[in-house]
């Protein structure tokens, strides 16, 4: 009897190790549900325009509740961010812009090197604006009337008698269509396209504004610039004689919804990532597939940086007090992306 009691003691020692052992083991499988990205770093890029550390830094606390080590993002232009997250040199960037960035896209190694599924922002809308009371006084809705020499001196800054265009950095996606429908509508003999840093140039544009004077610019959505230089309030947006854009030959229709044409596509914004690296980490690629921010949002916050809230504690509290405001959202794409591990093959 005490060899039968002796046995069953240590039966029921054994079973109760492993019952603990088994505890464990569910209690780390569980960890490793919630965090499949452990032990793998993620490097993020974005352009030279501050404005996208915001959406680059939302998909990076995203990542990093799914276990991965983020690395601090590195600035690029987008033709070499595009071409460094295909080489494995880097991992993802939160602003390709779906058409703007097509070649950029295409000359990478396409999908077969790069992976991008989703619309992470929509309805970016660009185009050339003028202010309101120039447009009216001189009756200007359209950017081929700056042909008529008269018309372009107005916007004359530099004494030179062409209309000075506040542009596009050198290596934008916006700098070749820009460039392209100078030659498209006849301008490249009343108009220059002034380039150089965008920041500094459309500061320059604003302080004009504010003196009155006329001014003339290319300017994108989300971006703080309309919220300073409001659309049908202090500036006109210029339509474009007929459709000249970049893709399939330049064929491409950009004509909006609404019938009016400013020479762009409304855009898609989307994150585009390494192939190989989605190929292992299904649970990042469903993420950077299902986040989805309003453009209003990324407005709101660039305005905010404009204003001088543009530090980088000030870009975090930024980014963490949207995640608190959306909590049930953003766990709803880290329960999405956690799914997607479960389900790898």
């Amino acid at each position: 009897m005490k060899i039968t009691r002796s046995f069953a003691g240590h039966g029921l020692l054994a079973l109760g190790l492993c019952g603990l052992l088994a505890l464990g083991l569910v209690q780390r499988a569980s960890a490793n549900d919630d965090r499949p990205g452990e032990g793998v770093t993620v490097q993020p890029l974005k352009s030279s325009l501050a404005e996208e550390a915001f959406q680059t830094l939302l998909v990076s606390r995203a990542l990093e509740k799914l276990g991965y080590t983020v690395e601090p993002m590195k600035d690029l232009e987008p033709a070499t961010e595009h071409l460094a997250i295909a080489n494995g040199d880097a991992t993802f960037m939160a602003n390709h812009w779906s058409l703007l960035h097509a070649d950029f896209y295409k000359n990478s190694g396409g999908d077969a090197k790069l992976y991008r599924q989703g619309v992470y922002s929509d309805n970016a809308v660009q185009g050339y604006l003028i202010d309101k009371k120039t447009a009216e006084q001189y009756g200007i809705t359209r950017i081929d009337q700056l042909k008529d020499p008269a018309i372009a001196r107005l916007f004359d800054t530099d004494g030179d008698g062409k209309a000075d265009l506040t542009g596009c950095n050198p290596g934008w996606g916006c700098e070749l269509a820009i460039e392209a429908h100078l030659s498209a509508y006849g301008l490249r003999d009343s108009v220059t396209h002034k380039q150089g840093s965008y920041a500094a140039l459309i500061a320059d544009t604003i302080s004009r504004f504010k003196q009155g004077q006329p001014i003339l610019y290319y300017t994108w959505m989300p971006y703080w610039v309309s919220a300073v230089l409001r659309p049908g309030t202090d500036v006109v947006w210029l339509q474009v004689p007929f459709s000249a854009s970049q893709g399939k030959d330049g064929k491409v229709d950009t004509q909006l919804p609404n019938g009016r044409n400013y020479g762009f596509m409304a855009n898609q914004q989307q994150i585009v990532a390494n192939r190989a690296f989605v190929d292992k980490n299904p649970a990042a690629g469903k993420l950077f597939a299902v986040m989805q921010l309003p453009i209003a949002d990324i407005n709101a916050q660039n305005l905010r940086m404009n204003e001088g809230a543009n530090s980088q504690q000030d870009l975090e509290r930024h980014t963490d007090g949207w995640i608190r405001a959306h909590q049930a959202t953003f766990d709803g794409w880290l329960a999405e992306a956690r799914a997607a591990a479960d389900h790898k093959p």
